[in-house]
């Protein structure tokens, strides 16, 4: 797999990570509000996961040249 793969990957990992551990997080009963209200993490979110979508592909079809 080629650098921009793995650089996709790594940015959709960091960037909707947060997210969904606080989704993940609210879901167990972890925290006191059974509702939270994220927004940073989900602008963290939105920002990072078309970017790391187009890496992942961009990697994927360059690997396979």
């Amino acid at each position: 797999m080629s650098r921009l793969f793995w650089a996709g990957i790594a940015t959709l990992v960091l960037g909707t990570g947060p997210l969904l551990l606080i989704i993940a997080a609210a879901a167990l009963g972890l925290t006191d509000d059974p509702d939270p209200n994220p927004i940073g993490p989900g602008i963290l979110a939105a920002l990072t996961f078309w970017p790391a979508a187009l890496m992942i592909l961009a990697g994927l079809r360059r690997s396979r040249r």
